[in-house]
């Protein structure tokens, strides 16, 4: 049953992502994209619920955990990137591949996503088809470090937006709130909730496999599409070298003299 759900919640993430592919075509805005990988996770958990329904506490919870987190970031997103255009990442994209962009941005941006999202949701997917029972202290650390997470990211998140809304912090770097403890509190409360997510799992036979999730989630944030991304993006911005040298790059910590 496992394998099964896995399989159909893989081509539920990619017919999701075609969608999303063919309204970023009509857009001309592949950023949408950023939309649909959080609406992916709600997609997987609910669907997994309600298919393959185990029963009890556990995979209630997990949906619950999976809809709050995705929601909140896609209203993010959409509401951050309303009337701003195509995301610098994806208009460089566009640049690089030429005519190759279209086939290229359906591969590598949408049907790999669509793949990543089961690797991040395995330990939703085993809750969710094999979590019978009651929820236990195992559990409940579980939720204690996902809530922990996503509070801190939506904390950053905030902060962020609130600085960025302000025209008199244009070109400056944030370093205030959490942004001075880390130079990516945002992404820490990320990495973070899907360490919950699987803790939570751990309960569940074959949870071990789950780790898989939070492994890929970190390697990506820290190695690959988050934390690397944005270090170059800012690199010649006045004042980011001090704002570098002084200030933890991701797990919080006091800022150095």
């Amino acid at each position: 049953m496992l394998v099964q759900a896995l399989v159909e919640s893989l081509g539920l993430t990619l017919l999701l992502m075609v969608l999303f592919f063919l309204a970023a075509q009509l857009l001309k805005d592949n950023s949408i994209v950023d939309i649909a990988w959080g609406l992916g996770f709600v997609l997987v958990a609910f669907y997994t619920l309600i298919r393959f329904g185990a029963t009890g506490p556990r995979p209630l919870a997990m949906t619950a955990m999976v809809a709050l987190w995705g929601l909140r970031l896609a209203i993010y997103i959409l509401f951050r990137s309303r009337g701003k255009g195509e995301d610098p990442r994806y208009a460089e994209f566009r640049a690089k591949w030429g005519g190759r962009f279209v086939i290229y941005s359906f591969l590598y941006v949408f049907m790999m996503q669509g793949i990543l999202i089961l690797i991040v949701a395995f330990p939703i997917v085993i809750v969710n088809t094999l979590g019978t029972g009651e929820i236990g202290l195992l559990e409940g650390a579980g939720i204690g470090i996902f809530l922990f997470g996503i509070l801190f990211e939506t904390a950053a998140d905030l902060q962020l937006f609130r600085f960025r809304k302000d025209s008199a912090n244009k070109g400056k770097i944030m370093d205030r709130g959490l942004w001075r403890y880390s130079r990516h509190p945002n992404y820490f409360g990320e990495v973070a909730l899907w360490w919950g997510i699987f803790f939570f799992s751990l309960g569940v036979r074959h949870s071990l496999i789950g780790i898989a999730g939070p492994l890929t989630i970190t390697g990506l944030i820290l190695f690959f599409s988050g934390v690397p991304i944005l270090e170059r993006r800012f690199a010649g911005r006045p004042g980011y070298a001090d704002y570098k040298r002084k200030t933890s790059r991701f797990v919080p910590w006091f800022p150095k003299k």
